[in-house]
């Protein structure tokens, strides 16, 4: 018999104590209990009289604790940072952002004590940059849409941080087959309702992310109902959607939180049922018409999903189709109360929204849709 191996135990030491593990568990019952404290926000049944056979439903993010339906998203990306061990305790936490994702981002590393840096344009509106900057962020300013990203790339290089990159992990950090994401949130919402399969729910594109989470989800639930994306003047999304050509670049949107100088690797084209473009004074004229009418004020891009809503509508009433229709309210207008909703900045920009809000307001009332110009 071959001789025994002597047999060395390996010597004995402490087992780590993982503090990294524990700080990462306080960090998400912390993120928890925002969700928990957050519940649901309102889905909103507005009448209007000319849309004959059409029921319209608004999802009002502008209710979560930020003020957006960037919260939602700043929350997935804070535990899918966490999970993936890339925020830890003290981690500088970066992003590049046109203003309500760094809000929320903002609240979020206020919540756990974490240094946040925005990087911005400076066209973005002061009451953005105020919130920021109450919840203990700072902003970093950059001239152009196109250099957000390197910037915001190379402060978390400079700073040993972390890139929270929303229009990358947008679709990533989203559980699109329910956990009350967005999608299983206006689903259930609509259970009930007379018509409880929507026909259409129009999303405007920002990173990309919640449309791919709609659409996903829509699939995912072997679901009648389609998307419709709208996009805005300088975004890339549109023409790169139509032509099939992601590298597509534009020179970016006025109309802050959604439409890109690039496509973002969150937009999933592929479960887009269809696009439109809507102007950008029509996408103000819409949010100063839909704001007359809800007695508070709504942000350009919820006048964008709504102007949107409003092109689905007509063609259904056109076709002689019966359904409901849902958007999403994106935040609040009083977040604008120096540019869309300020006569002398709209005067300054060659906006005249008159002609647009007289014939949004006559489809809303008549059924007629009359626009200004063919979009």
């Amino acid at each position: 018999m071959p001789a025994e191996l002597p047999c060395r135990c390996p010597d004995l030491e402490a087992l780590p104590a993982c503090q990294s593990r524990e700080w990462a568990r306080g960090a998400i019952r912390i993120l928890e209990g925002d969700g928990r404290r957050s519940a649901d926000t309102h889905l909103v049944n507005p009448v209007f009289t000319g849309l004959t056979g059409i029921q319209i439903y608004l999802k009002d993010e502008s209710t979560h604790p930020t003020g957006s339906l960037k919260h939602r998203l700043a929350r997935s990306l804070f535990l899918y940072g966490i999970c993936n061990g890339k925020i830890r305790e003290g981690t500088t936490l970066v992003e590049a952002s046109s203003g309500s994702t760094a809000v929320s981002e903002a609240y979020f590393a206020h919540l756990l004590k974490l240094p946040f840096i925005a990087v911005m344009t400076r066209s973005t509106s002061r009451s953005k940059i105020e919130a920021i900057e109450k919840f203990g962020g700072r902003c970093a300013f950059v001239e152009r849409p196109d250099e957000v990203y390197a910037t915001a790339q190379q402060i978390a290089a400079e700073t040993g941080g972390h890139y929270l990159d929303q229009f990358t992990n947008a679709e990533r950090a989203t559980d699109w087959r329910g956990n009350n994401n967005i999608a299983d949130s206006i689903f259930a919402q609509m259970a009930q309702e007379e018509h409880p399969v929507p026909e259409w729910v129009v999303m405007s594109p920002g990173t990309g992310g919640t449309s791919a989470t709609i659409g996903r989800y829509i699939r995912y639930k072997n679901l009648t109902t389609r998307l419709c994306v709208v996009d805005v003047e300088g975004s890339a999304f549109y023409e790169a959607w139509k032509t099939g050509d992601m590298e597509r670049t534009a020179p970016g949107s006025r109309i802050e939180g959604i439409g890109r100088p690039r496509v973002e690797p969150s937009f999933i084209p592929g479960v887009v049922d269809h696009m439109i473009r809507v102007p950008d004074v029509a996408s103000i004229a819409a949010a100063h018409v839909l704001s007359g009418r809800l007695f508070r004020r709504v942000g350009g891009s919820t006048g964008t999903n709504f102007f949107g809503l409003l092109w689905v509508a007509a063609n259904m009433m056109r076709e002689g189709r019966a359904g409901s229709l849902v958007t999403l309210i994106c935040d609040s207008g009083d977040r604008y109360s120096g540019s869309y909703f300020n006569p002398d900045w709209l005067v300054a920009n060659g906006f005249d929204i008159a002609p647009w809000v007289a014939r949004i307001e006559h489809f809303l009332d008549s059924g007629e849709f009359r626009m200004p110009v063919e979009i």
